[in-house]
């Protein structure tokens, strides 16, 4: 294999360096000599101080043959650069070991980066587990600014700037300074802190984006007190979004001293410093671009070293002249991270690290809980591989310590790992091999646990390559996701596979996503070393704005950006980059009024390109283009790049066709011979004796067909059958034949189908999620994620379903069967179904669902349902919201929809449609739909939505066949019954065959009532709800069906393993409701509360009956605001509010968290003021509304809004009478409270749980949401006699026996999309 090409001139030797988490591997481009490698461990202190060092120390003494003594300070003459990459921020951040930080906040605001979005990241773990902020203490400024106009309400009057208490913003809003921040008392709380020995401090301040006077203010008293780290929040963001904003200011206060003792620490291992050696110091940031090393930043590092993966394979696997994108698939011990190169970086600007929201550009990268150290296990009929690691210690099985069963035991196990070629560095005396019979015991436990259980007898071979199939799959939906969703096709794309195991899984992987073309790097276990050489320097400018984009504007824009490229450009030159390799890119990002989903567009030569670009790049992303909105410019951005010297490799494609070319008479030759051979197992082809080829000794031009090995001192390429891999100078080509389908039975379960079946339906349903998210135009579906989308077998069962929303998650079923029913033959291919009908399977009136039937190719039979099901912003009836309080009947509600085909044999019925939902306005009291247009294109994108999945399903059965495909829906639905059965049959033995009882009351009264029944012989059971109440005269009657999603999820939540959610959770449960209760009322009842406040109590009675949780607040807090204006049109907004969860038998209640059947989240206060003419004034913990006990339930919180102009307003609410009970001695939770605060007369008013009242400018509501409940006495008092109080709840989110609980390190778009149907 050749050397790295030399650049010109050199001066000296360059160094790239990536210091990984448990390895830090190093490149070394020598003058006149190969290049050197070097890989060490990152953490030997018995060997060494710093990784980095040592490994140049290793580079200069053998470049120059000269000793360079351990302990010695390293003289770094001769050394012309050294580029790195670190994950210190990114352990500093998942490990949460950064600098102590205090955060400076708006007044009311202090918890408000705890609360977040209020949502929770495991939708079904009872122990909610939210990652610790930050920061340690906070200190709140009494300053307060707030925006004068609001963009929903264009009929306020316009204010005239005065410069004192109105004034212009940065962005060009007007600003009213509603308090001056008072400094003394800002002074004295600052050096209080500074007294207690803080030195860090971050400061985000209400709208400190537009308005920084007061960020700066606080920033000048914090230096002059002698802070030796700041970070105003407007300076490192300037962009709207409080929460993401104040959690970027305190990842750079905590993380940006870390790394600043990290840089010292390593610069004071050479002689001089790096100022005054001459030698260049850069290092990576998250964007992929270089810095000098005294300008990094904690908050641009967190994705330090996987970016100089990506800019690795960016310049080495993807040619500009042939123009195929690029997969970059790194494999790790512990995760794998993908990304996509398709001639630019691909960057995201808001992303989630270990909890922690962050507005900065990333490079799209996005972890997978799955690597070589990755834990199989077998659980209920499935393969699982992850999340959970085996991490360093104890390891893998095979590394001697007692580890569990890992990917790397399979790799080992099944031939692809060569105990020979591997470091001897296990054992007590660190000096065995790998341990192959500790994997094959294991394996050997595991294919007999599975044998005993399937029809199916497996060999411990096809058990272990089973795992790796689907280790495999798990990665492959991410990918799916990232091209997929942005409309691209997957096949289409090349695969760059790098990473220690990336070898041993790429052409698997390949083959399973229809790529034909594998790219290995030489250098590919050290890529991310090796790209530190081949990056750019970059510096980014940013500046908020709030801009129409017009003819006006952009002369504005353009003299912005000018500025903003100055000052880009100009550090760059500080850095001594040449003027001449600097290039400035120009960006806008752009977006729909409306809309919260911003677009960064980059300038185009053409006329008006900003905006064709915006609207090209909005097609693409979302499949449609808004009609009549106006478009918004929120930021301006620079990119100036200092063009890297090194010099790129010839393109791989070019010396391929050289190969290739039958003029030439260089042609490749098959190497048959091999230096040895080796048993190697394949899934379908068994064991063969694969060759083994060193990598240094075959010569460019060299073909290996599949099976074989080609290893060197770094990586082991696993060469499967039907593929060739053609050796080059630097890169292994692989071409793998995907052209064959794969045959599956459909009459005898396979385990490991099924498994990769559960991954491929899910995956289906992920992406039906995003595509409704990208085309609906609502606040409440594309940014609130009110919504649910489903895949259903042909007899309506449910298949798949990204749980979006829990009170959505079993409804569906109903509402499919039940138009199943209805319509019997009478349905044709392109047809599509609109229903919300309490009575056809609905929750309540806002909830519209579209039903998809899916025929075969020859439009005879129905193959599959798809269906979604979003919450719809107003639907009429007598208030806006279409969630009136006090409504008694179901017509006060909205439109009523029983059975209505929106689209008939491919017609969208746009007229018929518009009739229904302004049906309401016929009745005296009543209003059509207040939202009309914004109705019927989200039932458009819902149809989408239906659409896309069909068309993933189809491509399920080219691969598979429809048989096959059908098979394993219902077998899918199988496993999921077997978990539930399993559950069931081992509390029964737990309770002694008890009967589960519980009984629990809404606030008027009425109670809910179960009785749980077990059958110990088929894990059945009868959930009898007699002795509930009568149906309510009021709208918190809820539908049987809401009842029916309210069973699956506590199931779910209660099974506590990663179970497919589909019917088959209910499928041993018999539910027995009286007729004309509260939870079967009849057609004529309002409801439009039962989905929202009543699915919360049946859930806490389900868990009170387990004996599972203490109570958690039991509502979801829904407030409504707005207007009916005759000539604008009003406006209106909903939200639900957090509250606190329950305690459990071994974990704390949580504070400020959605529980139960909600997740939605919830609006950014900057957001919310910008919109809305509102003022937060609070938004907190309610501190001590959690109940005690030994585990204390989560304290509520307080959310207090003030309204700038006359306005209704409305609460509907739970748990204000009745307090959310403790279990085994812990104490209730506190009540909750919806208070008025009239202005004018300074009066205080009790709303009750469920009311409107006409506010005026100045008055207020106040929402203090119920506490959890507690869980056992607290300490010194004696515990009752909890049944399941020995942990039988472990809570999802609790690990045991040491085993590392996955947190992801990078979450891009396609986690981000995972994360939707996860936790959303």
């Amino acid at each position: 294999m050749g050397s790295m090409p030399e650049p010109e001139p050199a001066r000296g030797i360059r160094i790239s360096i990536d210091r990984g988490g448990t390895f830090t591997d190093c490149v070394a481009f020598v003058p006149g000599q190969d290049d050197i490698l070097v890989k060490l461990l990152s953490v030997d202190p018995d060997n060494y101080p710093d990784a980095p060092v040592e490994a140049i120390r290793r580079v200069l003494e053998q470049a120059t043959g000269k000793p360079y003594p351990k302990g010695e300070k390293i003289s770094l003459r001769g050394v012309e650069s050294i580029k790195m990459g670190t994950t210190v921020a990114t352990n500093a951040l998942l490990e949460r070991r950064g600098e102590r930080t205090a955060f400076v906040v708006t007044k009311g605001l202090k918890d408000l980066l705890h609360i977040g979005d209020q949502s929770r990241p495991k939708l079904f773990d009872l122990a909610i587990n939210k990652p610790d902020v930050l920061y340690s203490k906070v200190i709140e400024v009494p300053e307060r600014v707030t925006l004068e106009a609001s963009t929903e309400c264009p009929s306020l009057p316009e204010a005239t700037i005065d410069g004192v208490d109105l004034v212009k913003g940065i962005t060009g809003e007007t600003v009213r300074i509603l308090q001056r921040i008072d400094l003394e008392e800002t002074k004295q709380a600052l050096q209080s802190a500074y007294d207690e020995g803080y030195r860090s401090v971050a400061v985000c301040l209400m709208h400190s984006y537009t308005f920084r006077d007061h960020e700066l203010a606080v920033g000048k008293l914090a230096a002059d007190i002698g802070f030796t780290h700041i970070s105003l929040s407007a300076e490192l963001s300037p962009v709207v979004k409080m929460v993401p904003r104040g959690h970027s200011s305190t990842a750079d206060a905590y993380l940006t001293p870390e790394i600043k003792r990290y840089i010292s620490g390593f610069e004071s291992g050479f002689e001089a410093d790096m100022r005054s050696s001459g030698c260049r110091c850069e290092f990576m940031q998250s964007d992929g671009g270089l810095v000098e090393f005294e300008g990094l930043s904690g908050l641009r590092a967190i994705l330090s070293g996987p970016a100089g993966g990506v800019v690795g394979y960016a310049r080495t696997a993807y040619d500009e002249k042939e123009g195929t994108p690029v997969i970059g698939f790194d494999m790790g011990g512990t995760s794998t991270d993908v990304s996509r190169y398709a001639g630019k970086l691909e960057q995201v600007f808001e992303t989630t690290t270990a909890g922690v929201t962050v507005q900065s550009p990333q490079l799209d990268i996005n972890t997978v809980a799955a690597g070589g150290g990755s834990i199989l296990t077998w659980q209920s009929g499935m393969f699982k591989v992850g999340p959970d690691s085996a991490g360093a210690h104890p390891g893998p099985a095979c590394y001697r310590k007692g580890g569990p069963l890992t990917v790397t035991d399979a790799n080992l196990v099944l031939g692809r790992l060569r105990p020979e070629f591997f470091p001897k560095i296990f054992g007590p005396n660190e000096d065995l091999p790998l341990d192959i019979e500790a994997s094959r015991r294991l394996f050997d436990e595991v294919t007999a646990e599975i044998n005993r259980e399937v029809a199916v007898k497996l060999t411990v071979e096809e058990v272990a390559a089973g795992f790796l199939d689907v280790a495999n799959e798990s990665m492959c939906r991410p990918i799916r996701t990232l091209t997929e969703a942005k409309g691209f096709d997957t096949g289409r794309h090349n695969l760059a596979s790098f990473g220690g195991a990336g070898g041993q899984h790429a052409c698997d992987m390949a083959r399973a996503l229809g790529i034909s073309r594998v790219l290995i790097h030489k250098y590919s276990s050290l890529l991310s070393a090796y790209g530190m050489a081949l990056a750019d320097v970059v510096h980014e400018e940013r500046s908020p704005c709030a801009l129409v984009y017009d003819e006006n504007t952009m002369t504005i824009a353009t003299k912005e950006l000018d500025v903003l490229q100055e000052k880009a450009v100009d550090k760059l030159l500080k850095q001594n980059i040449a003027k001449k390799s600097i290039e400035s890119e120009s960006y806008l990002n752009m977006r729909f009024k409306g809309s919260d989903t911003p677009l960064m567009v980059q300038e185009t030569s053409e006329p008006w390109g900003y905006l064709e670009a915006f609207k090209k790049a909005h097609q693409q992303q979302f499949g449609f283009l808004p009609v009549g909105r106006e478009v918004l410019i929120d930021d301006f951005r620079v990119r100036s790049i200092g063009h890297s010297s090194a010099q790129i490799p010839k393109p791989w494609p070019v010396e391929l066709a050289s190969f290739s070319s039958i003029l030439n008479d260089n042609k490749p030759t098959t190497i048959t011979d091999a230096e040895a051979t080796a048993k190697v197992f394949f899934q379908g082809s068994g064991w063969c004796q694969a060759p083994m080829h060193n990598l240094d000794s075959l010569a460019p031009g060299s073909r290996v067909p599949g099976p074989a090995l080609i290893m060197d001192s770094k990586q082991t390429i696993v060469v499967i059958p039907r593929s060739t891999a053609t050796i080059l100078s630097d890169t292994v080509v692989i071409d793998v034949d995907v052209d064959k389908k794969e045959e599956v039975s459909s009459s005898t379960v396979d385990p490991i189908q099924l498994s990769i079946f559960g991954h491929r339906f899910m995956g289906v349903a992920e992406q039906m999620g995003r595509a409704l998210q990208k085309t609906s135009v609502s606040t409440n579906i594309k940014e609130r994620l009110d919504f649910s989308c489903t895949v259903f077998s042909p007899d309506g069962g449910l298949v798949a379903n990204a749980p979006h929303v829990p009170a959505m998650i079993g409804s569906m079923a109903f509402a499919v069967k039940w138009q199943m029913e209805y319509w019997g033959s009478d349905l044709c291919p392109g047809d599509v179904i609109l229903s919300n009908s309490p009575i056809c399977g609905g929750t309540h009136l806002p909830d519209l669902t579209v039903i998809t039937p899916v025929f075969d190719a020859k439009g005879e039979n129905i193959i599959f349902w798809t269906a979604s099901r979003g919450h719809h912003a107003d639907i009429g009836g007598i208030l806006p919201g279409s969630m009136p309080p006090n409504s008694k009947e179901l017509w006060e509600e909205g439109a009523v929809i029983k059975a209505f085909k929106v689209v008939e044999g491919g017609e969208f019925k746009e007229k018929e449609l518009t009739e229904l939902l302004m049906a309401p306005g016929k009745i005296p009291g009543c209003q059509g739909t207040r939202c009309l247009r914004d109705n019927i294109s989200d039932i458009k994108a819902q149809a989408a939505a239906n659409h896309r999945g069909s068309q993933l399903i189809g491509r399920l059965i080219e691969d598979y066949g429809l048989e096959a495909v059908q098979f394993y829906m219902e077998e899918i639905q199988g496993a999921a019954e077997m978990a539930v059965r399993d559950m069931l049959k081992t509390i029964y033995k737990m309770t002694g065959g008890k009967a589960l009882e519980a009984v629990d009351y809404m606030d008027d009264g009425t109670a809910i009532q179960l009785k749980v029944t077990i059958d110990p012989t088929t894990g059945g059971a009868v959930f009898d709800f007699e002795g509930t109440g009568p149906e309510a005269y009021g709208n918190w009657n809820a539908p049987i069906a809401i009842c029916n999603s309210s069973i699956i999820f506590a199931l779910r939540c209660m099974v506590n393993i990663d179970m497919p959610l589909n019917q088959g959770a209910i499928r041993p449960i018999s539910v027995h409701i009286p007729t004309n209760s509260l939870l079967r009322p009849s057609a004529e009842a309002a409801v439009c509360a039962g989905n929202v406040l009543t699915s919360q109590r049946i859930v806490d009675v389900i868990f009170r009956a387990f004996g599972a949780v203490a109570a958690s607040q039991g509502c979801m807090n829904n407030l409504t605001f707005g207007t009916d204006d005759a000539e604008t049109g009003g406006f209106g907004y909903y939200e639900t509010i957090c509250g606190g969860s329950g305690g459990g038998p071994t974990w704390d209640g949580t504070s400020g968290v959605h529980t139960n059947m909600t997740n939605t989240r919830i609006t950014d206060p900057e957001v919310l003021e910008r919109r809305y003419p509102v003022i937060l004034r609070r938004f907190c913990l309610r501190e001590g509304s959690g109940g005690k006990g030994l585990h204390p339930g989560g304290d509520g919180i307080i959310r207090d809004i003030e309204f700038m102009v006359p306005i209704k307003v409305s609460i509907l609410s739970e748990r204000r009478a009745f307090r959310p009970y403790g279990l085994e001695g812990g104490e209730d939770g506190k009540r909750g409270e919806n208070l008025w605060v009239r202005k004018a007369s300074g009066r205080v008013i009790n709303l009750g749980g469920k009311n409107t009242a006409l506010m005026e400018k100045g008055d207020r509501i106040v929402v203090q949401s119920p506490g959890g409940g507690g869980w056992g006495k607290p300490l010194g008092g004696e515990n009752g006699n909890a049944t399941f109080a020995n942990g039988t709840w472990a809570g999802n989110g609790n690990r045991a026996n040491g085993v590392a609980s996955f947190v992801s390190r990078a979450n891009g778009t396609a986690n981000a999309i995972q994360a939707m149907g996860e936790s959303a």
